[in-house]
């Protein structure tokens, strides 16, 4: 089983592996298109596509962020009618190093199964050794994916955040947005700049080698262990700005051996939704 990355010619040895089910997630946050497009265009053999804002999210409310978690039972039916079932080893991939992916990977885990994997080094690595390329549409086997509940505390709701921020709740904020955005110089994408009090700026792009794969379990625990400044693992709240690439950072915290981390779905999206909730910058 693989549960944190798969390698390249793992995968490549398992193109023809009815086990193995394949998802191609690539996205872009500006272009809810691109995705597919990307995908029409070529992908690893085997592959199927799956949307970052229809399925992979819910529809956005006045009060959430820019992803709300899919609802569970949907998401597990859009996962069997794509040929998941409980013994599925699934890999996921992208081209923007694993951060949509990591979203993948990390629902799976929410909705309980283990056996999920992120193509460490993703298309640009598959590109680079020259491995097949595929336009065919596979029709997957539907499977019956055996919803059970999701994982309840592997996530913190706003309200909690907000406890968090006074004082009275242990536990820290690590934030995988870079750090212009963190410290409030620039927002693309968002209304406000800023981050929330008390967070510390943890960009998911430091988990990754000058090569486009993710650094080794060791240097990944040296950065994550610095970061914590010793908050325990199961302390630690991610976030970032829709709760996408926060999923990056949980993903290195499992390869590096830290377990127990949440994940702040809503992230700073959600909260400016409300005025009230204090905003920091610097």
């Amino acid at each position: 089983m693989f549960d944190t990355l798969v390698e390249t010619e793992t995968l490549a040895a398992h193109l023809d592996d009815s086990a193995w089910v394949l998802f191609d997630c690539r996205a872009s946050i500006t272009d809810p298109e691109a995705g597919p497009k990307a995908y029409a265009a070529g992908h690893i053999p085997g592959a199927r596509h799956i949307h970052m804002e229809r399925e992979l999210s819910s529809p956005i409310t006045p009060e959430t962020g820019r992803h709300p978690l899919p609802d569970p039972q949907r998401l597990a039916a859009i996962l069997g009618r794509g040929g998941v079932g409980a013994d599925s080893q699934v890999v996921a991939y992208d081209d923007f190093q694993g951060a949509y992916a990591a979203r993948l990977w990390w629902l799976l885990r929410w909705l309980g199964h283990r056996p999920v994997a992120v193509l460490n080094g993703g298309w640009q690595q598959w590109l680079k050794e020259e491995r097949p390329v595929s336009t065919a549409m596979p029709t997957p086997v539907v499977k019956k994916f055996p919803y059970k509940g999701v994982t309840e505390d592997a996530t913190m709701p706003v309200g909690d955040v907000l406890e968090l921020v006074r004082g009275r709740k242990h536990g820290l904020l690590l934030d995988a947005r870079g750090p212009a955005r963190f410290r409030g110089e620039e927002e693309t994408v968002d209304p406000v700049a800023g981050h929330v009090p008390g967070a510390v700026n943890l960009p998911f792009a430091g988990n990754m080698a000058e090569d486009g794969r993710f650094r080794n379990p060791a240097e990944l625990r040296r950065r994550l262990e610095q970061t914590l400044a010793g908050t325990r693992a199961d302390q630690a709240v991610f976030m970032c700005g829709s709760g996408v690439t926060a999923c990056h950072n949980l993903l290195a915290m499992e390869i590096a051996g830290l377990k127990g981390g949440r994940l702040y779905p809503g992230s700073w999206s959600e909260w400016i939704r409300d005025p009230t909730r204090p905003v920091a910058r610097g």
